[in-house]
């Protein structure tokens, strides 16, 4: 989806903007890595999330399954600054599973892409609703941003958390708790 000779191009316009002299030594490569570095950053949009949750497994006898601690970088849309953390999700499933990295797969989905938190969270959930058909979802965000913690605010160490629950977990407070009491 990137076109690497725009975005080098444009990258080159942003330090003339901001007076700097692309063409001295530190900065001569610069507009190629900056490049290079958002088309591996933001290789999201190129990723269908349908593929990775295609492959499942039969699962009659499962409660539900949580994997937590997914980590995840990604960029904010509002910024274009970073903010990482880690995802955590749990599903109850309707008589089949996806494999674990199908999960952290997911994420990146989402994550490389130009991001908000709040929508990243239901990207996931409705994902997994979607494709798998789960009785439940919970997916619950913590980050970091930098925007933040660079610029604005400037208060480092801030942790943002979201959550979206479907179905039984919306539905059963309990139940929800119990997976939040692991998470911690």
């Amino acid at each position: 989806m990137i076109d690497i000779d725009k975005a080098q191009k444009a990258v080159r316009d942003l330090l003339i903007a901001i007076g700097e002299d692309p063409d001295r030594e530190g900065l001569v490569d610069t507009p190629k890595r900056v490049a290079k570095m958002y088309k591996e950053v933001l290789a999201g949009y190129d990723d269908d999330p349908s593929e990775y949750l295609s492959r499942v497994f039969k699962a009659d006898d499962a409660d539900w399954v949580l994997e937590k601690d997914i980590h995840f970088y990604s960029m904010c849309e509002h910024h274009m600054l970073p903010f990482f953390g880690k995802v955590h999700i749990a599903y109850i499933p309707n008589g089949k599973v996806t494999g674990l990295s199908k999960l952290a797969r997911l994420v990146e989905v989402y994550a490389r892409r130009l991001q908000l938190q709040e929508q990243m969270t239901v990207q996931i959930a409705d994902a997994l609703v979607k494709e798998l058909s789960p009785l439940g979802v919970v997916v619950i965000v913590e980050a970091e941003h930098m925007c933040m913690t660079m610029r604005g605010i400037k208060k480092p160490g801030t942790i943002t958390v979201t959550q979206a629950t479907r179905g039984r977990f919306k539905e059963d407070h309990n139940l929800l708790m119990s997976i939040r009491e692991l998470i911690k």
